[in-house]
């Protein structure tokens, strides 16, 4: 293969990731391309169990040690096959180049441990200048200000802060190395609306200041379009649409799935229909169907799709990729 372009932050190529159980196996992610350049921003939206925090674990290979395993595929961050190096190697990336914002702030944060304490155990942990005490302490009330909570209030307990508060605390110690990517696993869905605006206005005035990539997993459109350059639809593991923001959240062609969480967000317009949900539900991850996964919930279903996966195919002169037989006549892959 040609070696990556020099813009190229990320790249992951057919990646299957399963969860091995006692009693069956999970098919988690099935097949998943991305390449994201250096500061850019990609959404990844999907129901709750469309494999996207699965794919982020992957990233850091931090998937369940015993049960969770790569199966197939690469994974390649600045050109290295993260597949491949040890541990040790490992650990340096994961903060360094790569940080995760989790989903549950609290889970994120150590209760006994001041927030200033735990912002300055991230920048230690990979400090290769050797920082004086001082100095660390200057970097721990530089991120807080960055994020918006006064310096002072670093010697204070996570449960002394509200939820948004926790949550610029675990921002900025996402940040605090500097990391050409950063993922923000579901970042405001414990927040109120608007509390959820202030952190979505903080991490993309961030992301722009910083340079920094990003990776946004939501279930939420109205999050995505807030914050991300481009979009990936998943469902049951793989990419089904893929696209600028402007292509995905704009557009007018879609997968049936995207058209289908369309439908289903509120709109506050006098004369709104009424939602319309996606009728069944997600296909059971240990039997995955043959053919097309959404087929089964699909209102254009043909013959086709039940029985043979359908390739991706390039809409138009853009970005926008579609994985659905709909578009196979006409449109090459």
């Amino acid at each position: 293969m040609a070696a990556a372009s020099e813009s190229v932050l990320l790249e992951i190529e057919d990646l299957h990731v399963v969860y091995q159980t006692d009693l069956s196996t999970v098919y988690a992610v099935n097949g998943v391309d991305i390449r994201l350049d250096y500061g850019h921003t990609l959404g990844l939206v999907g129901e709750t169990g469309a494999g996207k925090t699965t794919v982020a674990l992957s990233i850091l290979r931090l998937l369940p040690e015993r049960t969770g395993r790569v199966s197939r595929g690469t994974i390649r961050i600045k050109g290295r096959d993260i597949m491949t190096l040890p541990e040790k190697e490992m650990r340096e990336i994961r903060g360094q180049t790569v940080s995760m914002i989790f989903q549950d702030p609290m889970s994120a944060l150590n209760p006994v441990i001041t927030v200033g304490d735990q912002i300055a155990e991230a920048i230690l942990l990979h400090d290769k200048q050797g920082l004086t005490r001082v100095q660390v302490e200057e970097r721990v009330e530089e991120m807080l200000q960055m994020v918006g909570i006064e310096p002072e209030r670093k010697n204070g307990y996570p449960h002394q802060f509200s939820g948004g508060m926790q949550q610029r605390v675990v921002i900025s110690m996402a940040l605090a190395c500097n990391p050409d990517l950063l993922i923000a696993d579901e970042p405001t869905t414990a927040l109120d609306v608007t509390i959820q605006a202030q952190v979505l206005a903080m991490m993309r005035r961030l992301q722009e200041e910083l340079g920094t990539a990003m990776i946004v997993i939501s279930h939420d459109f109205g999050v995505v379009a807030e914050t991300c350059d481009f979009v990936a639809v998943m469902y049951a593991g793989e990419i089904v649409e893929y696209g600028t923001a402007e292509e995905v959240l704009d557009g007018n062609i879609h997968h049936p799935y995207t058209v289908g969480l369309f439908g289903s967000i509120p709109s506050l317009e006098s004369d709104a229909k009424r939602l319309s949900p996606i009728e069944g539900l997600m296909p059971d991850p240990t039997a995955l169907p043959p053919g097309c996964k959404f087929a089964p919930r699909c209102p254009h279903r043909m013959d086709v799709c039940t029985e043979q996966k359908p390739d991706t195919y390039l809409i138009g002169d853009g970005d926008l990729k579609i994985m659905c037989h709909l578009f196979g006549e006409g449109t090459g892959k």
